[in-house]
């Protein structure tokens, strides 16, 4: 029976955007063979998916609080100007 390779764990935002710092600065420079190219851009793909998504969660996360009408504070979601 052959095992299964253990799954990387899912990195956090600030990891993921730090990976993809290094990623397009290794593309930048050029020097990289066009395959190690190519399997750049997919890990850079699969990683912009993942900030993309973790800031998505946030900013529905992202409320306010406002004063009701007995002065109370009250809940609302966020509205972007």
């Amino acid at each position: 029976m052959r095992e299964m390779p253990a799954k990387k764990p899912t990195p956090s935002f600030e990891e993921a955007m730090a990976r993809l710092e290094e990623i397009v600065a290794a593309m930048e420079r050029g020097e990289t063979p066009l395959e190690q190219s190519l399997a750049l851009f997919a890990e850079g793909t699969e990683l912009l998916k993942r900030c993309t998504a973790l800031l998505d969660k946030a900013e529905q996360q992202v409320s306010k609080f406002t004063a009701g009408p007995d002065g109370e504070p009250v809940e609302v979601p966020f509205q972007a100007p």
